[in-house]
């Protein structure tokens, strides 16, 4: 049976939701899984993606469904639902199992901050790197802070600062895994289970 995952991202235009599916497409495939890609759902918000992942796994017919969103804050319990129980509420629905949960933590855009070589090749000439957080723990950036030293970093370039959705499937798309998952163990565990 074929995996779908329903991952967060690509908002409401139909457009935006085919950038997502290229996106992860491409940093899935540089991952190793070419030739063994899931079907990418592009959920749009986080609540759709959960909510869409609820309902394959109650349907039982939609091959091995798996769910992928930000996590929207520090992990505390080393577990995926757990956390998504005490953050937004959401119980893991009966039937599925702890490897279809993970999270971008805290968010998708940490990811790119493993791999500066991507955004000085996308923002291009007048990226400043320094504006960036320094952290080499990924995941444990705040959110916030992920987000503003992009927007910080990018704000000289061409492309006129980091722009959610407008830029930031491109980026993903651009992004070595490898290095992803040498510094983020949530992505790691994302992608050990789909080599799975």
């Amino acid at each position: 049976m074929s995996t779908r995952l329903y991952v967060e991202g690509g908002g409401d235009s139909k457009d935006l939701r085919s950038k997502c599916r290229e996106g992860f497409r491409k940093f899935l495939e540089k991952a190793g899984l070419a030739g063994r890609m899931p079907r990418i759902v592009a959920c749009g918000g986080r609540r759709n993606a959960y909510d869409s992942f609820c309902t394959a796994v109650a349907s039982g017919n939609q091959g091995t469904p798996m769910l992928l969103v930000d996590a929207e804050g520090p992990v505390a319990s080393g577990d995926p639902w757990q956390h998504l129980q005490a953050r937004d509420g959401w119980a893991r629905p009966q039937g599925a199992m702890d490897d279809q949960c993970h999270l971008m933590v805290q968010v998708m855009e940490a990811w790119f901050l493993a791999d500066r070589n991507a955004l000085r090749g996308f923002f291009g000439q007048g990226f400043h790197e320094g504006s960036l957080p320094a952290d080499p723990q990924m995941e444990a950036i705040a959110k916030d802070e992920v987000l503003a030293g992009l927007k910080d970093a990018a704000h000289g370039t061409n492309k006129g600062g980091y722009q959610k959705g407008k830029h930031s499937f491109a980026i993903l798309g651009g992004t070595n895994p490898r290095l992803v998952e040498a510094v983020a163990p949530y992505a790691k565990r994302f992608l050990d289970t789909l080599r799975a």
